[in-house]
């Protein structure tokens, strides 16, 4: 089942992704209970999965080129949620490490992400949002970060 063209200008699926993205992150920015920003979660959250990561494999994560990641970690580091370590193994490169803040960090930003979720999810079945959830990753499939970012 595929949607044609002319069905789909009507949506007008730009501008609703735009908007939802916004208010989604400000509404997120501006929860009392948020130490850390959302960009600054996707870092912990990455973390969590594989603390010492690269710093260019956080970036590629997070989708951010290397001055985007370099600063995420430079302010990351100054809130004292994560440390940067050179590599033992190339001089050149560095390492992102959770800290005590950060691991507290991530464990409140776990909780207000399943809480969010919860409210985006609310009102759909399991199936319609797993269409959401391929649709949006099929935009970063049709639509690649260029290797200028």
């Amino acid at each position: 089942m595929r949607n044609n063209a002319a069905a789909a200008k009507h949506h007008r699926l730009i501008y609703l992704l735009n908007v939802a993205q916004r208010r989604l992150q400000r509404w997120m920015a501006a929860q009392p209970s948020s130490e850390v920003t959302p960009t600054q979660a996707g870092l912990l959250f990455i973390l969590g999965r594989q603390d010492g990561i690269l710093m260019g494999e956080a970036g590629a994560a997070l989708d951010l080129g290397p001055a985007g990641i370099s600063g995420l970690v430079d302010r990351s580091a100054a809130a004292r949620l994560v440390e940067r370590r050179a590599d033992r193994e190339d001089g050149r490169a560095f390492r992102i490490w959770l800290t005590p803040k950060g691991r507290t960090a991530l464990a409140q930003a776990k909780t207000g992400a399943a809480e969010i979720n919860a409210a985006l999810t609310e009102g759909f079945t399991a199936a319609e949002i797993d269409i959401v959830a391929r649709w949006l990753t099929s935009i970063q499939d049709k639509f690649p970060r260029s290797s200028d970012d």
